[in-house]
């Protein structure tokens, strides 16, 4: 991409367009990323909305922190992590990002991106530039609820999660970190017991709150006890049921 072109939508790392458009309505995660309720001209309308794809390598940034806010980004292939800087100077890890899910939302507000999105694996995202979002929305009534439904659905998925781990211990902090991880990967028709890390241990203690050798040591707790299968990043869940009874069990 040229560089007068990656200047235009704010972005100061490389990052690759491809030369075709999304159609929305013909995308396979469309009832992961859209509402099931939009209907077929609302669809056509976001189609519109699409500017393009994006690729971006791993490790490189979709956006960081303090830029402007241009666009959000639905997640179509690849995996992705946000971050903010703590007090200490070191990086937090606030939420992971994967194909049918949107990022970007933190920007709107203030017009300015509170955190820095990064590409755990190689990546695909669809790019939809706010202000026409905004623009269509005034004269299509519909589209803006869809959309509102959109952002409160991750907005939701993100706090409840947190909430959840609030007072929980290690071992359940990290059952209900698994869980959900499957259950999103489900969602897409991966298999729910055997998948991939694509984050390191380090990444999710920073998540989870939680030192790299408290997550090593319960990975390893949970292998020993028959929970799991581990081979570096490679997880099989061998109990689903003992895992959902640690958080169960945690208090509310």
């Amino acid at each position: 991409m040229s560089s007068d072109h990656s200047s235009s939508i704010g972005y100061q790392i490389p990052v690759v367009a491809a030369d075709f458009k999304v159609a929305c309505s013909s995308c396979n995660l469309r009832e992961l990323c859209l509402p099931v309720t939009m209907s077929e001209p609302d669809v056509d309308r976001l189609d519109a909305l699409v500017a393009l794809r994006k690729n971006v390598k791993r490790g490189q940034a979709l956006f960081r922190a303090g830029e402007p806010f241009m666009a959000l980004y639905a997640v179509r292939t690849g995996f992705f992590k946000t971050r903010v800087a703590g007090s200490d100077g070191r990086d937090q890890v606030t939420g992971f990002q994967m194909a049918g899910e949107l990022l970007g939302l933190d920007g709107i507000s203030s017009d300015t991106h509170a955190c820095d999105a990064v590409a755990l694996e190689d990546s695909q995202v669809c790019v939809i530039p706010f202000d026409r979002m905004e623009e269509m929305a005034r004269e299509f009534p519909g589209l803006q609820r869809e959309f509102h439904k959109i952002m409160s659905r991750e907005i939701v998925r993100e706090n409840g999660v947190m909430l959840l781990l609030g007072g929980m211990r290690a071992e359940e902090r990290l059952a209900a970190f698994l869980l959900n991880l499957t259950k999103r990967l489900h969602a897409r028709g991966f298999s729910s017991s055997s998948f991939v890390l694509r984050m390191k241990r380090e990444e999710i203690g920073s998540y989870l709150g939680l030192k790299l050798e408290t997550v090593s040591r319960v990975f390893s707790r949970f292998q020993d006890e028959g929970l799991l299968e581990v081979q570096q990043r490679e997880i099989k869940i061998l109990d689903q049921d003992a895992l959902q009874r640690l958080v169960n069990a945690a208090p509310c």
